[in-house]
C-alpha cells in the first residue's frame, strides 16, 4: 500500500490487503455511504491496490481516491461477467466518478422473434413480446460472426415483412433477392413448412445457448476441405471465423433477460461454527445489491434456521418484500406470499453459484484477517493438513527436501533445504559436493547425500531429526533414500516421500500407487515451495562451482601465476573476462609489471585483446 492509503481507515486498508486475486466488480463509497465509483477487474487485488499505491497523473482519479471511505466487491466467474455486471451497476447507481453512458445503450443481445417464421437479429432493445433474447455480448464482433455463420448454415429470413397464416392464404408475399441468392427458402410465399423452418430455429437456439459444437465441427470440416484443395486464403478466412466463435460467450452468468426481480441467498457451510450467507438482489436482470452475513452457531443451529434469520435481517435492514427467493435450501420459517426456488440448472442455478462463491470468499477473507492478527494460526492449519495428506504421526514442524544437480555429469552437487513451521529456514540450508559417485548417477548421489546428512545429524543433534524428508524424484530416488535410511537406522522414525517431476505424484516407500494431492491444497503448495527452493539453491551452487572451476583452470595455465595471485586478480577485476581484457598497466597495478606481462602474453595468444596499452 502506498501514500494514498496512509490517510485511510485501518478497516479499509485491511479490506484492500485481503482482496482475492479473482475477477469481480468493486464499489467505492464516500463518507455518507453513497456509491461514488463502480469498476471491474480481472484481478481484484491488483486493480484496487493500484488506486492507493501511487499518485495518479489524472486529477479526477486523485480526487476519487481522496473521497473513498469504504469499499465492497462481488466476485464473478469470468472477466466477461465482471464487464456485464459493471455496466448494469453503473446504470443502477449512476456513480459521480464513472463515465456516463450518454446514449444509455446497453450491450447487444441476439433476438429470436416469436413468429410463424422467426427472425434472428442483433439488437440493443429488449421487448416483452414473447421473443427470446440471448446474451448480452460485450464482444459485438463475435456475436455478429456467429449470426453470419448461422445464416450460412440455415436459410432463415431477414426481412421484416409480417408472415402470418392470413398473409400466406392471401398470397401477398413477394420473393426477394435473398431467395434468389438461396439464403432464404421463400417463407413469405410458404415455400418451406413452418415445421421444417422451426427445426432450423431450434438448432440455432442450441448454438445461442452455448452448444456451439455443431458450428465448430462445421467450420473445422470446411477449413480442412479448403486446405486440401489448396484454397488457403479461403481456409484462413474460415479460421478467423472459427477463432471468433471460440471467443464467443453465449450466456452471461450475471446479466440475464429471463431474470427480472428475484432475491438470491447463497450459503457456505463447512461444518464449523461459522456459516456465511450471501444475499444478492437481482433487478431488471442484473445484480443490484450484495451483502454477506456471518452467523456463529451457539446451539447447533441448522442451515434452514439460519437462512430464515438472514432473510428476516435483509428484509428489515433494506425494507424489502420478497416475491421470489432462490436458495440452496428452504428456510424453516414461514414467509407468506414468497415463492422459493431450489434450482438445479439454468440461469438461476448459475446465479446461485455466484452468490455461494461470494459467501465462500467472505469466509476466506475472515481467515486471512485472523491470520494477519495471528500468523501462527495459518501455519498450524497448514501443518495439520500436511499431517493428514502425508500420513504422519505428528505435525511436520521440521521438513527437509533434497535435490541433485549436474550437467552431463560435471560438478555433481546436491542441495538440502529446510522448512520449519511450513516456512523456509535459510540458515539451515546445506550444499553437498558428491564425493563417492562417478558420473551422473542420481540414485547413488541421493543415497550418499542422505547418508552423510543424517549420520552426522544423529551424531551431533539427534533430537533435531525432521519429521518429514522429501526427495526430488520418483520411485528410483525414493528407493535409494529408503536404502540410506535402512542403513542409518532411521526408517520408521523419519517419514519419507518422493515427488515425481510434475509435482502431482507423491510416492511413499513400499507403495507403487502414487498419491495425487488436490492442486489447491496447502500441502501441495508447501511441497512445491520446498522443491523450487531445493532446485534454486542447488542450481546456484552448481553454477558457482562450474564458474570457479573455469576461472581456476584458465588462470592456473599461466606459468608463474599462483593461487594467491589469482585471488588478488579476481578481487580487483571480478571475472576472467575482465582480466583478459585489462591493459598491462592495469594488471601491473595489482600484480606488478613482470606478472602483468605474463598474463597479457597468455591472453594475447588466445586472441583475447584488451584496449591498446597507453
Amino acid at each position: 500500500m502506498g501514500k494514498h492509503s496512509k490517510d485511510k481507515s485501518p478497516e479499509l486498508r485491511e479490506k484492500i490487503a485481503i482482496l482475492p486475486d479473482t475477477p469481480g466488480v468493486y464499489m467505492y463509497y464516500d463518507a455518507e455511504g453513497t456509491v461514488i465509483y463502480v469498476g471491474k477487474a480481472k484481478n481484484l487485488k491488483r486493480r484496487v491496490s493500484s488506486y492507493f499505491n501511487r499518485t495518479h497523473d489524472v486529477l479526477r482519479t486523485n480526487l476519487l481516491v481522496r473521497a473513498i471511505a469504504d469499499m465492497s466487491y462481488i466476485v464473478v466467474p469470468t472477466e466477461q461477467d465482471a464487464l456485464n455486471l459493471e455496466n448494469s451497476m453503473i446504470k443502477e447507481y449512476k456513480p459521480r466518478y464513472n463515465v456516463l453512458l450518454k446514449d444509455d445503450k446497453s450491450y447487444p443481445w441476439i433476438c429470436v422473434t416469436r413468429e410463424l417464421y422467426p427472425r434472428v437479429f442483433l439488437t440493443r432493445q429488449r421487448t416483452r413480446d414473447g421473443s427470446k433474447f440471448f446474451g448480452p455480448y460485450t464482444d459485438t464482433a463475435s456475436a455478429r460472426a456467429v449470426l453470419e455463420l448461422i445464416r450460412e448454415l440455415y436459410p432463415i429470413r431477414m426481412c421484416r415483412v409480417p408472415v402470418t397464416p392470413d398473409t400466406l392464404a392471401r398470397g401477398k408475399g413477394r420473393l426477394c433477392l435473398e431467395y434468389h441468392l438461396r439464403r432464404c427458402r421463400g417463407c413469405c410465399k410458404g415455400m418451406v413448412s413452418a415445421e421444417e423452418y422451426g427445426g432450423y430455429i431450434e438448432r440455432i437456439r442450441q448454438i445461442l445457448r452455448g452448444e456451439t459444437g455443431e458450428l465448430m465441427a462445421y467450420l473445422r470440416g470446411e477449413m480442412e476441405r479448403l486446405a486440401s484443395e489448396l484454397r488457403f486464403e479461403e481456409a484462413q478466412e474460415l479460421k478467423q471465423k472459427y477463432l471468433l466463435v471460440e471467443r464467443y460467450n453465449a450466456k452471461s452468468t450475471i446479466v440475464s433477460q429471463t431474470l427480472d426481480q428475484i432475491d438470491v441467498f447463497g450459503i457456505d457451510d463447512d461444518g464449523s461454527n461459522d456459516v456465511y450467507i450471501n444475499y444478492m438482489h437481482v433487478r431488471r436482470g442484473a445484480v443490484a445489491r450484495s451483502l454477506t452475513l456471518q452467523y456463529k452457531r451457539r446451539l447447533d443451529e441448522e442451515v434452514p434456521q439460519l437462512l430464515g434469520y438472514a432473510m428476516d435481517e435483509v428484509r428489515s435492514r433494506f425494507g424489502l418484500t420478497f416475491d421470489e427467493v432462490v436458495a440452496q435450501q428452504r428456510p424453516d420459517a414461514d414467509f407468506p406470499g414468497v415463492t422459493f426456488t431450489v434450482p438445479q440448472r439454468g440461469d438461476k442455478a448459475k446465479l446461485l453459484d455466484v452468490s455461494a462463491r461470494n459467501a465462500r470468499q467472505c469466509r476466506i477473507d475472515a481467515l486471512k484477517h485472523l491470520e494477519k492478527l495471528d500468523p501462527e494460526k495459518r501455519a498450524e492449519r497448514t501443518l495439520e493438513r500436511m499431517k493428514v495428506d502425508f500420513r504422519l504421526r505428528e505435525l511436520p514442524r521440521h521438513v527437509e527436501c533434497f535435490d541433485n544437480s549436474n550437467i552431463q555429469g560435471t560438478n555433481p552437487v546436491a542441495s538440502c533445504v529446510v522448512f520449519r513451521n511450513a516456512k523456509p529456514s535459510k540458515k539451515d540450508y546445506r550444499h553437498f559436493c558428491i564425493k563417492t559417485v562417478e558420473g551422473p548417477d542420481d540414485f547413488a548421489s541421493m543415497k550418499e547425500v542422505l547418508t552423510r546428512r543424517y549420520t552426522r545429524m544423529l551424531a551431533e543433534a539427534p533430537d533435531d531429526l525432521p519429521q518429514l524428508v522429501v526427495v526430488d524424484g520418483g520411485k528410483g530416488q525414493l528407493s535409494a533414500a529408503v536404502e540410506a535410511f535402512d542403513e542409518i537406522g532411521i526408517r520408521g522414525k523419519v517419514a519419507l516421500v518422493g515427488i515425481a517431476k510434475r509435482l502431482e505424484e507423491i510416492y511413499f516407500p513400499g507403495d507403487s500407487v502414487p498419491l495425487y494431492i488436490d492442486k489447491n491444497s496447502e500441502s501441495l503448495r508447501v511441497v512445491q515451495h520446498l522443491r523450487d527452493e531445493a532446485h534454486r539453491f542447488g542450481i546456484t551452487h552448481h553454477r558457482d562451482r562450474r564458474s570457479k572451476g573455469q576461472i581456476v583452470s584458465e588462470l592456473s595455465k599461466i606459468k608463474g601465476i599462483g593461487p594467491a595471485t589469482e585471488q588478488e586478480l579476481l578481487k580487483k577485476f571480478r571475472s576472467v573476462k575482465r582480466i583478459a581484457e585489462a591493459t598491462t598497466d592495469a594488471l601491473a597495478e595489482v600484480v606488478g609489471p613482470a606478472k602483468a606481462r605474463l598474463i597479457r602474453a597468455h591472453f594475447t595468444q588466445k586472441n583475447i585483446h584488451s584496449a591498446p596499452d597507453s
